[in-house]
């Protein structure tokens, strides 16, 4: 997994950029329609980004020892002032805190960055780790909101990369779900070329494959390919049948056991 901060930050820098162009296209109607987030509409997701990005903020002060620990004590009066503002200001808002937390990701200095230091989930994340927690959130809510204005948009590529090596050890364990039929398949992605065996028994679990593995060959009872944007999707629960490439290679199914065992949130 990528431990350069700077390159989770640009990555990061990116997806806001990104979102800042979608938002600033969008009508006031569309501000009020549905986004890809079920039951949410565009403003609900981008006051969501806006307060994610203000709490990002607190947790790196945090992080850096400027402030004592933060949790939901200090998370609710955020979520409640962003909750309390009318659609268009959530729409301006979430462009302001997305830029006041880059600013501060980009006045961090080599020291900073060294003594980043944050517990989460039973983890101890560093610098880069601290981003990827909101790259993660970013770039697939920014998606939520691009597939509403382009059907066939796709998660960035640079996110793709980076995010890719977190389904192993966090996200695919954290968002499956174990359904009654169990599942054990190869995952075979491109771009970034990867191969992954899903095992979805009492719980869930996505370990990489290696030549070695490959060589002696992991057990496993269905063979599927798809391109690595759209493994990211499907753990994230957004891979349903309208929005699956025509690269993904799967039997009916199988892509629907999936869906169900990743259901998204």
């Amino acid at each position: 997994m990528e431990s350069d901060p700077r390159t989770w930050i640009a990555a990061l820098e990116n997806s806001q950029r990104r979102l800042d162009g979608l938002v600033r296209s969008l009508s006031p109607d569309q501000v009020r329609g549905p986004s890809y987030c079920a039951d949410w509409t565009v403003a609900a997701l981008l006051s969501h980004l806006g307060s994610g990005a203000e709490i990002s903020v607190l947790m790196l002060e945090s992080a850096l020892g400027r402030t004592g620990p933060v949790g939901r004590e200090q998370f609710g009066p955020v979520w409640d002032r962003w909750n309390a503002m009318s659609p268009d200001e959530q729409a301006a808002g979430v462009l302001a805190a997305d830029a006041a937390h880059l600013a501060a990701l980009r006045g961090l200095t080599e020291q900073d960055l060294a003594r980043v230091e944050f517990d989460f989930l039973g983890m101890t994340l560093d610098a880069a780790g601290l981003v990827r927690l909101r790259l993660g959130e970013h770039a697939l809510h920014v998606w939520d909101l691009a597939v509403m204005l382009d059907a066939g948009a796709l998660v960035a590529p640079d996110a793709v990369r980076l995010l890719l090596d977190m389904l192993p050890g966090f996200a695919a364990p954290r968002f499956g779900r174990p359904q009654e039929t169990p599942l054990r398949a190869r995952i075979t992605v491109t771009g970034p070329d990867r191969t992954y065996l899903l095992a979805a028994t009492d719980a869930v679990s996505l370990t990489e494959v290696t030549a070695a593995d490959a060589e002696t060959g992991a057990a496993a009872d269905t063979e599927i390919a798809m391109p690595a944007e759209a493994l990211l999707r499907l753990v994230y629960g957004r891979l349903d049948a309208a929005h699956t490439p025509d690269e993904v290679q799967a039997k009916p199914a199988d892509l629907d056991l999936l869906r169900a065992i990743f259901p998204g949130f």
